[in-house]
């Protein structure tokens, strides 16, 4: 991995918060002082489409803004299974929902996978797997401080959703520390 700059796909369906999570991790690193390039891909179905969302963050600014070669990679839904095959390394860590995960390899990278939904479920809301993955994938890469997620999430997400967010971040950190 290039230390001076990392590339992440967040990667699912429609309608599980993917685009979210990504501004929102980006808005986390933004306020670490990394520059970031943001694109975003989803099909034109609201809900179970493919949908993607790409960072690529650094010291400086990227030189190529779309990701060519994964440092992360977070798949929340079977959908999203081998569309990143070809931009992942071995070095890629990618982390799957158990639910996502049907045990055929996915990339050539370091494979996680993880009950994220489930902990989505047990922090009564569902729709807060997309936090849920931030928090694991934060608590194994170290991409960026719990406290910058965190204060994105309370300036940039809806007022309403801010405390169960900040509690499913929270919970997918757990989650990790948890199987440590």
């Amino acid at each position: 991995m290039n230390e001076s700059q990392i590339e992440i796909r967040l990667s699912g369906s429609g309608g599980q918060g993917i685009l979210l999570a990504g501004q929102l991790l980006g808005d986390a690193l933004t306020l670490e002082k990394k520059r970031i390039a943001q694109s975003q891909s989803y099909e034109p179905t609201s809900r179970g489409g493919l949908s993607r969302c790409d960072l690529v963050a650094g010291i400086k600014t990227a030189d190529y803004p779309l990701a060519s070669a994964l440092d992360y990679l977070v798949i929340l839904d079977r959908i999203a299974l081998n569309v990143s095959d070809d931009i992942t390394t071995p070095n890629t860590l990618i982390v799957i929902d158990a639910g996502a995960d049907d045990e055929q390899t996915v990339g050539n990278g370091q494979t996680q996978v993880l009950p994220l939904l489930d902990t989505a479920r047990a922090c009564n809301d569902i729709r807060s797997a997309n936090m849920v993955a931030l928090g694991a994938l934060l608590e194994l890469s170290g991409i960026c401080r719990l406290a910058s997620l965190d204060a994105a999430i309370r300036e940039g997400a809806p007022a309403k959703l801010v405390k169960s967010m900040i509690e499913a971040v929270h919970a997918g950190q757990a989650l990790i520390q948890a199987t440590a």
